[in-house]
């Protein structure tokens, strides 16, 4: 359930629409995050650029997630790189006084928000514990093992940002575990052989 479905449509209107277009940066790196962004629909991408001029993804939204969140009560609430639109879309953004009253006044909303909020720290944990690994290797074995021997992702590049690896590393990484006969590969979908 997306969580602006438990918002009343009197609720929702505390908030501002905003349309977007692909290409936009609705907000720059180092800008003062006052709110929480709720994604309508469409895709948007927060990412900076190391001195090497390799583009750093931080974060990629879709539609029914947020962001903003994880800032906006910080202590250094700066965005750490552009949000760029990829595709059009729409969102719904609270400044944060107004996200505090509708959290206080909507139980409903506020387990929901609680709830995403938990989540998404289970999966920077289980992040960074990939990453704290040395090897791709062990890198997707850590996938195959909390995947139950299974990894079902969008596409290659997709599957590198999960792993840390560059587009190419990845690939070679899955060629070599085919080869080996470890893995299998099917479309947009690695399973464990002997699963």
């Amino acid at each position: 359930m997306n969580l602006l479905d438990h918002l009343s449509p009197e609720q929702l209107q505390k908030g501002a629409r905003i349309q977007f277009e692909k290409g936009q940066i609705l907000a720059h790196e180092r800008d003062i995050c006052k709110g929480v962004y709720f994604l309508i629909k469409g895709k948007i991408r927060i990412s900076s650029y190391a001195l090497s001029g390799r583009e750093m993804v931080y974060n990629s939204v879709s539609g029914g997630m947020m962001f903003g969140n994880n800032l906006v009560y910080s202590d250094a609430p700066e965005f750490r790189g552009n949000v760029l639109a990829e595709t059009s879309g729409e969102l719904v953004y609270f400044e944060k006084t107004v996200l505090l009253g509708l959290l206080r006044e909507n139980a409903g909303f506020q387990e929901a928000f609680l709830a995403y909020q938990a989540n998404f720290v289970k999966k920077l944990n289980a992040k960074i514990k990939l990453l704290s690994l040395g090897t791709a290797e062990e890198r997707l074995d850590y996938l195959l093992y909390t995947g139950n021997g299974e990894i079902r992702y969008q596409s290659v590049t997709q599957l590198a940002g999960e792993l840390g690896l560059s587009r190419e590393a990845t690939s070679r990484l899955l060629h070599r575990q085919e080869k080996s006969g470890r893995i299998a590969l099917g479309k947009h979908k690695i399973l464990l052989r002997g699963n």
